[in-house]
């Protein structure tokens, strides 16, 4: 008769192994995306929460596990605002409708044009 002692055993038998490769590709998705997301913003601190939830159930001289890894709570980085201006008639518009225009809107890109470079 085997005997299990300890938890390292125990999750690397339940489900014939399924259970330990799907929670240890879980924690890898999820220490990438943290890795991204501090990649994007390096002066902050991100968390995520993985967990492993185990329901024992146990009738007469058995005890049944059934595992359940629930959606990871990860973080997300937020969405940047944009400010546009309202018109009289409710439109917007990039520009203050109050604010005269002094350069005429946007210029053309002259190609041909030898870019600027600094003195040596």
């Amino acid at each position: 008769m085997k005997i299990i002692r300890d938890a390292k055993t125990l999750f690397g038998m339940l489900e014939s192994g399924k259970l330990n490769e799907e929670l240890s590709a879980t924690l890898q998705e999820t220490q990438r995306a943290l890795a991204d997301l501090v990649a994007a913003q390096p002066s902050r601190k991100f968390s995520a929460t993985v967990k492993l939830e185990l329901k024992l159930t146990a009738a007469g001289d058995m005890i049944e596990f059934n595992a359940e890894i629930p959606p990871v709570k990860m973080p997300k980085l937020p969405r940047r605002s944009t400010v546009y201006f309202l018109t009289d008639d409710g439109s917007i518009s990039t520009e203050h409708p109050q604010q005269l225009d002094m350069i005429g809107g946007p210029r053309e890109i002259d190609h041909g044009r030898t870019p600027f470079t600094r003195p040596s």
